[in-house]
């Protein structure tokens, strides 16, 4: 975990690869542009560490040579300058140049201190400009496909709970430290369902609306329309993962009730807890049902209330035919059919916490988890673990669902 005082220089580094298509008049000339383009992006990571605006603006063109760049990079830092930085560098990964101008593709590395073990990484795109002899920055944004960044989006209001960071855009003081209010209750939660290994805190991003939750995530917003909240990163990395990240959908987590938005934090805090144990090899239905069965955990909310669409079918006679695939998690469809794949999930791992206890069902997890393939996962860890094959457990979950809910 990262210290409280100011990063050390060699942190803001720049590994300058692979650079293509330089132009100029031989090898010198590359080398010369590859050394000033490496400045000038050190010059601009250390900045952003050092919460220095001027030295930050001065990588930006010139006013007398592009009017309000550098207006439009001085408001930009003041955003990023409120977030508690660890680290910030640049990994370049292409390089075009073209007289005075060139593109650089990057990899942007940065760590909140305190609670990144890891960076998040995230792809740019950098214009540059070269005037007197100097390259400036003409524009850094998101890579095509790649989501923006908080600060990007207006001024970042920061509050601090005692195990969670809130970051929040057009979001008031009191609204954000609701959410971290929240959250301070759902890591313990989730610790003493899951266990002690993981950092025990979470970094909360909320935007000012479902559109701005989808910029930071790239996508189109009409994927997460009646989401509620949502959790970044990369499975099965450990220590070496991206960084997670919860982002709230302030238009569906808004009309949400008290208990609803405990349940949401909560689960989305239990995708945090059991990301480095989380691998290809897990299916949906366990990751998702896993979290479900942690933010419900404790409540006292029955399976007939908890799970009102999966009631209905098997009311109706319509018990399902097997576990749900991970294509039934697809929020872009049937909206009933996502939350009974939801519910489907939820049920099957609280059938295991019924019948073979709580501490089984994250044995479970982990051993499915720990499986280098998906194929043969589930099987193995049911075997070992439960004692028991997929068909009977296919048979004993059909059962519980016609026993809970019928």
């Amino acid at each position: 975990m990262a210290g409280r005082g100011r990063a050390p220089r060699w942190i803001a580094g720049l590994l300058l690869a692979g650079l293509v298509g330089c132009g100029g008049a031989g090898g010198a000339a590359t080398d010369t542009t590859s050394a000033d383009v490496r400045r000038l992006l050190d010059r601009r990571a250390q900045a952003v560490l050092d919460r220095d605006a001027g030295a930050y603006v001065a990588t930006e063109v010139p006013s007398t040579v592009a009017a309000g760049e550098r207006a439009a990079a001085r408001t930009e830092f003041t955003r990023l300058r409120t977030v508690p930085l660890a680290s910030w560098s640049y990994r370049v990964t292409g390089f075009h140049r073209s007289g005075d101008r060139a593109t650089v593709a990057a990899d942007l590395r940065y760590r909140i201190d305190g609670y990144d073990r890891a960076p998040v990484v995230t792809a740019r795109t950098l214009s540059l400009m070269r005037t007197d002899g100097r390259w400036y920055v003409a524009s850094d944004r998101p890579a095509k496909d790649a989501g923006e960044q908080l600060w990007e989006q207006g001024t970042v209001r920061v509050v601090r709970g005692e195990h969670s960071l809130v970051l929040g855009v057009g979001q008031s003081g009191e609204a954000l430290r609701g959410y971290a209010h929240l959250a301070d209750r759902a890591v313990p939660a989730v610790r003493e369902a899951w266990g002690g290994d993981w950092s025990g805190r979470v970094v909360v991003l909320v935007p000012k609306s479902l559109e701005e939750m989808a910029g930071l995530l790239g996508a189109a917003a009409s994927g997460y329309r009646g989401i509620a909240a949502v959790t970044t990163g990369e499975v099965g990395g450990a220590a070496k993962a991206p960084a997670d990240r919860i982002i709230v959908n302030p238009d569906a987590y808004g009309v949400l009730g008290a208990f609803g938005r405990q349940v949401v934090l909560t689960h989305e805090t239990t995708h945090v807890a059991t990301r480095a144990r989380t691998s290809a090899a897990t299916p949906l239905w366990l990751s998702e049902g896993y979290a479900d069965w942690v933010g419900y955990r404790g409540t006292g909310r029955s399976a007939a209330q908890a799970a009102p669409e999966l009631r209905r079918a098997v009311g109706e006679g319509q018990v399902p035919a097997g576990l749900p695939v991970d294509a039934d998690f697809g929020f872009g469809g049937d909206a009933v059919k996502l939350a009974r794949a939801y519910e489907s999930g939820w049920l099957a791992c609280r059938l295991i916490a019924d019948r073979w206890g709580e501490v089984r069902l994250g044995d479970f997890y982990r051993a499915v988890g720990a499986h280098r393939t998906r194929e043969g996962a589930v099987e193995g860890a049911m075997r070992d673990v439960l004692g028991t094959t997929p068909e009977k457990f296919t048979e004993q979950w059909q059962a519980y669902l016609r026993a809970q809910l019928g």
